[in-house]
């Protein structure tokens, strides 16, 4: 069986002030080809589809039309609700959609209760597992910690229990929204931390012959079976060196999988340039950025005057401007969003504690803070759910 492995559209998404919108439909466009021309089988999209909860009407009825192209197609769909989209929302009417061909799996008690789709070597099991809230579903998987790693592990309980009622050689496939160990992230993924862990380690998804992944932007290859096929579209410049990309996937009637990138539509490269700003007026090496998208970090020393509308002069698509001083690291003007680059919001508070009375949480206040943190995660994904 051939699968088209994709992943976070984001729908709706705009890159810094620019309406995504027109790349979104090229996107779809050339997903549906790529359906069409290499006779794809069934086509697997592991989350986010939407970017945020209350999606625009505009990316609504893109979405829509994609559906439309693909149920025209007669060619199988299923998706997964991930940590950006409203599972209640993305899943309605999931019934009468499943009967065009188009399986929306949004329900974290569904885990165990496949898509099943045959071919000339047998049944092949879709299990979707959409993003999973620890704080939100510990209690349908009944788990007596929340975390990532515990309410995965029993959502792959459930899809193993249900595979192992099932004929032999029957293969499966697994969508899943999740940060999993050695993936490589971006800045823009929202944060899905729980008690200090975000990652959940591959061998929680052993048992089943393709892990098809959505959540980080980089597509990625973890193991030969657990994948990610990442964003079809950059979201914010520290993606500037991502070849966007999907899967296609042959699964062998043995199980045995053979994968190869496709690479989806560049609407405008990425470049990340660095420097003062008159040396970014005059050198002749980001020449070959003056009509991609930039991000332009100056080191001047003192604040240049106009610096973005002169920079335009030469860069007519720049987006963002970085003021990075070159300054010796004990130079007390040093920011504070220099020190605080690469820490988490753990290791902020726990520093703050330290600068305030001379030593850092013990183990016992460690844990409060911890908890704090996850209170406030949770409370905000409960409100993005009643949104």
């Amino acid at each position: 069986m051939r699968l088209l492995h994709t992943s976070d559209w984001h729908l709706g998404r705009a890159f810094h002030r620019v309406n995504m919108l027109g790349a979104q439909a090229e996107f779809i466009g050339h997903l549906v080809t790529t359906v069409r021309e290499r006779a794809v089988d069934a086509v697997v999209v592991s989350g986010d589809v939407y970017d945020r909860a209350v999606p625009p009407l505009a990316a609504v009825e893109l979405f829509d039309d994609a559906l439309h192209r693909l149920a025209d197609l007669g060619v199988p769909t299923v998706m997964i609700s991930g940590n950006h989209d409203s599972a209640r929302r993305l899943g309605v009417g999931a019934g009468l959609i499943g009967r065009a061909g188009i399986h929306l799996r949004t329900e974290p008690s569904a885990a165990g209760t496949p898509v099943v789709l045959t071919d000339a070597h047998g049944d092949v099991a879709f299990y979707g597992l959409p993003y999973l809230e620890p704080a939100l579903v510990k209690d349908e998987f009944a788990v007596e910690k929340a975390g990532h790693e515990a309410v995965l592990s029993a959502a792959m309980d459930r899809v193993r229990a249900d595979l192992a009622t099932r004929a032999p050689g029957t293969r499966s496939v697994v969508l899943a929204h999740a940060f999993v160990t050695g993936g490589e992230a971006s800045d823009s993924e929202r944060d899905i931390t729980v008690g200090g862990v975000a990652a959940v380690p591959a061998g929680v998804f052993d048992g089943v012959d393709y892990v098809a992944l959505g959540h980080l932007h980089g597509c990625q290859t973890i193991t030969e079976r657990v994948r990610y096929s990442g964003s079809p579209l950059a979201y914010s410049f520290s993606e500037a060196g991502h070849r966007k990309s999907m899967w296609l996937v042959d699964l062998g009637g043995d199980g045995s999988v053979s994968a190869e990138r496709l690479d989806c539509p560049v609407p405008r490269p990425l470049a990340r340039i660095k420097g003062t700003l008159d040396g970014l007026l005059t050198d002749p090496a980001p020449a070959r950025h003056e009509e991609a998208w930039v991000e332009a970090t100056l080191t001047d020393a003192v604040r240049p005057a106009d610096p973005m509308a002169r920079l335009t002069e030469r860069f007519p698509h720049i987006l963002s401007l970085v003021f990075a001083p070159e300054r010796a690291p004990d130079d007390p003007q040093v920011s504070y969003a220099r020190r605080l680059a690469g820490r988490g919001d753990q290791q902020i508070a726990q520093d703050f504690v330290a600068h305030v009375r001379g030593a850092g949480p013990d183990e016992e206040e460690a844990a409060v803070l911890r908890a704090a943190f996850d209170a406030v995660r949770a409370d905000a994904a409960v409100r993005e759910v009643a949104r």
